[in-house]
Parts: structure tokens; C-alpha cells; sequence
């Protein structure tokens, strides 16, 4: 395993990280869920991505049992804050009250005393973005998180929420954004800002939910039990990548996998790793192979004439609008 500091931090992360979105508490039963941790934790992965609203705050909670009794020290474990975790109206959003509210039910159910990294998982427009920081800051300052960062934010938000934290002197490190061949909507404004600032990347989906390894096929049904056919984990999500167009031209991949001696997810992991200001990469998973094939990603190189074909075989299908980093208008 690779690792590389957290934006202009100080902090260490793996270049690859293990994220539980849609699995734990959810797609897969506790003990799969064990043994993928496990199977990160003997592959080198230190980091651990996670959220309170993840399966109904579940995903917390299996998490917490599956890293008991590690060396804390060891591990870096982020969550994030804003999406619904109860029926009431500020169960929801980036309020004072919900902020602090919810670092101490994620911190009892990931059974540690702080995070590494507490993330605002959207912007809230319903929210001062002053109660937000100065909420984050005390939350610092009580020793319930170390560093803070953002989820999905765009360009002109995440440079305002830093120069909020670096009034209150807090360090605002990270932005968590969907990134990959597919998806590169932050690629004209997120990155260049967050270069600018120290801010890193740590992106989720790298792997497009799937699609780009190749399992799909154009003019076929996706396979029996695969994502994109159960509606608990993301179907709906992935459906806007399930287009002949888009399959057609994952496809075209393959032969620039094979020469470069990578699967097709090892070479989607290892794409986004090239971009320097990504700082790791999530990967999920529902059985411990999965994790550990894309475990080897990590400190892949790859070539210019490969990154160039690459370019080439999607540019038709890449999305690259970076309007499409948002976030809801009304808290959901």
C-alpha cells in the first residue's frame, strides 16, 4: 500500500480507502462485512470512509464492530454529516444542533472516542454557512474529530467554507466527490480551486458503480445479482451509466487493461490515482476478493500513451459539466 498526505496536511491516508455506502447493513450480511474489513486491514488499507446516514446509521454501526480492538493510531476513520438520520426536521441538514447531535450517535456507534475526519456530506442552503463552520470548529476543539472536510461541495463553496476554518483555525482538508474516467465534472473548477488551497480529494466510485469493469454489456441484461438489479444498493443510481453508448465504449477498454497488465477495476482505481490532487480512492465492496484485487491499484503508473487512449476511447461519453456538482436546494 501507497500513502499519501490529506490535502496540505499532515495526515497520512492509504491511497486506497475502504468505503461501506451500500453493503454494510444493507447489500451484505454483518460476517461479509467482516471479512471485507479484514481483508482491507491485511492488505494495507488504513482508511476507513463511512456516514451516518449509510443504511440508516446500520453502516456505522457495523463498521464500529468490525474495527474493534484494532490499534486505534493505526487507523484513519472519517463520517460525514447532512442527509436524514430521523423522522424530525433537524435530524437533517448542517444546523449547530444537528451537527452535534450527530458526532456524538456516530461516534457511540463506531465505538471510538473522535474521528479522523468529520465531513459535511452536502452544502446546505438552509443553514448560515458561519453556524455550520463554527459548529465543525467545536467539534474539533472538543477532541470529536481532528480535521474536518466537505462532500460534493463546488468550487465557490469549498473556498469559502477554508477561509471560514482558517479564521477559526481549524484545518478544512478534504472534499469527498464522485470521480472517475466516466465522471469528471470536477476536474474544471474543484480541482484547480482545492490545488490552490491544500484541499484533497478523496473520491468515491471510482469504479462507476461498476460499469468500468466491464460487466455490463451493451444490448444485454446486467447479470443476476449484480448492482444495477437490486434496488437496495444503487440501482437507480447507476441507471444513467446503463446506456449502450456508454457500455459500448467501457468495452473498448479491455485491450488497454490487458497491455497494461491491470483488470479493468485495477485500471479505473489506478486512473484516478494519477490525478495529484487525489488524495485516496473509496472502494466498496461485498466479498473480501473484490478488495483485494483492488488493492493492488496502489502505486500503479500509468504512461502518457495509455492515458491518452484512453481519452480517447470515452471522451464521446465522459461527463465534464461542473454544474453537476450540487447539492439539494431544501434540506430532504
Amino acid at each position: 500500500m501507497e500513502f499519501r498526505h490529506l490535502g496540505r496536511s499532515g495526515l497520512m491516508v492509504s491511497e486506497i480507502s475502504y468505503g461501506n455506502w451500500i453493503t454494510h447493513g444493507s447489500q451484505v450480511e454483518e460476517e461479509a462485512a467482516q471479512a471485507c474489513v479484514r481483508a482491507a486491514l491485511d492488505n494495507g488499507i488504513t482508511t476507513f470512509d463511512t456516514a451516518d446516514v449509510y443504511a440508516g446509521t446500520r453502516a456505522e454501526s457495523v463498521l464500529g464492530r468490525a474495527l474493534a480492538g484494532e490499534r486505534r493510531e493505526g487507523l484513519e476513520v472519517f463520517t460525514k454529516v447532512f442527509w436524514p438520520t430521523g423522522p424530525g426536521r433537524n435530524d437533517r441538514g448542517l444546523s449547530r444542533k444537528h451537527i452535534m447531535e450527530s458526532i456524538n450517535g456516530s461516534l457511540r456507534r463506531l465505538q471510538t472516542d473522535y474521528v479522523d475526519l468529520y465531513q459535511a456530506h452536502r452544502f446546505d442552503y438552509s443553514t448560515p454557512l458561519e453556524e455550520t463552520m463554527e459548529a465543525f470548529a467545536d467539534v474539533v476543539r472538543a477532541g470529536k474529530a481532528l480535521y474536518i472536510g466537505v462532500s460534493e461541495w463546488n468550487a465557490a463553496q469549498i473556498r469559502a467554507a477554508f477561509e471560514l476554518a482558517r479564521g477559526l483555525k481549524i484545518h478544512l482538508v478534504s472534499n469527498q466527490p464522485q470521480y472517475s474516467m466516466l465522471w469528471r465534472v470536477i476536474e474544471g473548477e474543484v480541482v484547480p480551486t482545492s490545488t490552490e488551497l491544500g484541499v484533497g480529494q478523496i473520491v468515491w466510485s471510482p469504479i462507476a458503480q461498476g460499469v468500468l469493469t466491464g460487466k455490463y454489456l451493451p444490448g444485454q441484461a446486467a447479470p443476476a445479482g449484480s448492482r444495477a438489479t437490486d434496488e437496495k444498493s444503487g440501482a437507480t443510481f447507476i441507471a444513467r451509466l446503463m446506456t449502450d453508448e456508454v457500455l459500448s465504449a467501457v468495452q473498448r477498454l479491455k485491450p488497454l487493461a490487458e497491455q497494461a497488465g491491470l483488470s479493468m477495476a485495477q485500471l479505473a482505481v489506478a486512473w484516478v490515482l494519477q490525478n495529484p490532487n487525489v488524495s485516496s480512492a473509496i472502494i466498496g465492496a461485498s466479498r473480501p476478493d473484490q478488495v483485494v484485487e483492488n488493492v493492488r491499484a496502489a502505486g500503479v503508473k500509468l504512461d502518457a500513451d495509455l492515458l491518452k487512449a484512453i481519452d480517447e476511447v470515452l471522451d464521446p461519453v465522459v461527463q465534464r459539466d461542473p454544474a453537476l456538482t450540487e447539492s439539494p436546494a431544501e434540506r430532504p
